[in-house]
């Protein structure tokens, strides 16, 4: 698939970017490359490869959820930097 001028000024607006007159000529090779790379994967040959879903074998291991009492406090928090009613205080990150 070949990439027009046109089709960067496309893809430039709908990105809403202004690009320079000089830059138009870069992001067209870069896109290009992009999609040869992409025709190189799609035409790769894969029709005697099994089926995976993840590079490894592992799966999760589930426990059920338990409410443990834990006995000492105070060497919980005792590394807090602030604390408040037996409680991390944290900076408020939402405002």
């Amino acid at each position: 698939m070949e990439v027009s001028r046109e089709e960067i000024l496309h893809i430039a607006n709908l990105a809403q970017l202004n690009l320079e007159e000089s830059e138009i000529d870069n992001y067209l090779l870069n896109l290009q490359d992009i999609l040869n790379f992409a025709n190189i994967v799609n035409n790769a040959p894969v029709d005697n490869l099994d089926i995976t879903i993840g590079a490894n074998e592992a799966k999760n291991v589930f426990r059920k959820d338990e409410v443990k009492v834990f006995e000492d406090n105070e060497a919980l928090l005792a590394n807090a930097v602030s604390k408040d009613q037996n409680m991390f205080k944290v900076p408020k990150v939402i405002q």
